[in-house]
């Protein structure tokens, strides 16, 4: 019943940002997150409700250089994962994206790591945010991973930018490098203004309780 889909009351102002959902992230990855897959299953009722439903999607993807600061052979944090042009890059095949789906390239300098999905572009070029503002895309739904680094980073960079931010929290998993980093996450970015949400019909039941101003340009919720 159309009514009890998850995103059946958005319109083009809204949008899904699948953050980082790639092999190296995954499963037998370099750089895999415990609970990955089950993220992957997940996302895959999003994509479908955001096809249906005419949400536009954006995938952003880790591109690397094979020299950065970002990895442990050169003085970083992590091991060398999702380099460009490698399938530890490619997104996870399982995923299904849609093929209108805007890919949003981030972490290409070797000076940085490219966290946020707001530090990437478009494959013409324009940055994140200015392809969010020219499709008049108010609302952002964000899943993948990491909940703790690029998830978190994507998130606070979008309230940052004014958007209303709703965090599947069925379609996230975290690193937890340190012990509670996901928790903690999680705590910072409820606190910056995000509304969280997670199950079947969890974000329809969600617009009831967010208050009118934080759907601007969008139908109100039925």
């Amino acid at each position: 019943m159309k009514g009890d889909n998850a995103m059946t009351r958005k319109t083009t102002h809204a949008g899904l940002l699948i953050v980082d959902v790639q092999n190296d992230f995954c499963a037998g990855g370099a750089l895999a997150v415990p609970g990955s897959e089950q993220v992957v299953s997940t996302l895959s009722r999003y994509i479908e409700e955001a096809v249906a439903n005419d949400v536009r999607i954006y995938a952003s993807r880790d591109w690397h250089p094979a020299v950065t600061r970002h990895f442990k052979t050169h003085g970083g944090e992590w091991p060398a994962h999702c380099v460009q042009g490698t399938d530890g890059a490619r997104f996870r095949a399982a995923l299904h994206l849609s093929s209108d789906a805007v890919v949003i390239t981030k972490g290409e300098h070797p000076d940085s790591p490219g966290y946020s999905a707001f530090e990437g572009h478009t494959p013409e070029g324009q940055s994140f945010l200015a392809d969010l503002r020219e499709r008049g895309i108010e609302h952002l739904y964000i899943a993948g991973l990491a909940t703790d680094y690029c998830v978190k980073h994507s998130v606070l960079d979008a309230l940052s930018a004014g958007l209303k931010v709703t965090v599947l929290g069925d379609a996230i998993a975290g690193v937890d490098a340190t012990p509670g980093d996901s928790a903690r996450a999680m705590v910072e970015i409820r606190e910056k203004g995000a509304h969280v949400v997670a199950g079947a019909g969890s974000l329809t039941n969600a617009a009831t309780s967010l208050a009118p101003e934080r759907f601007v340009g969008l139908r109100p919720p039925s």
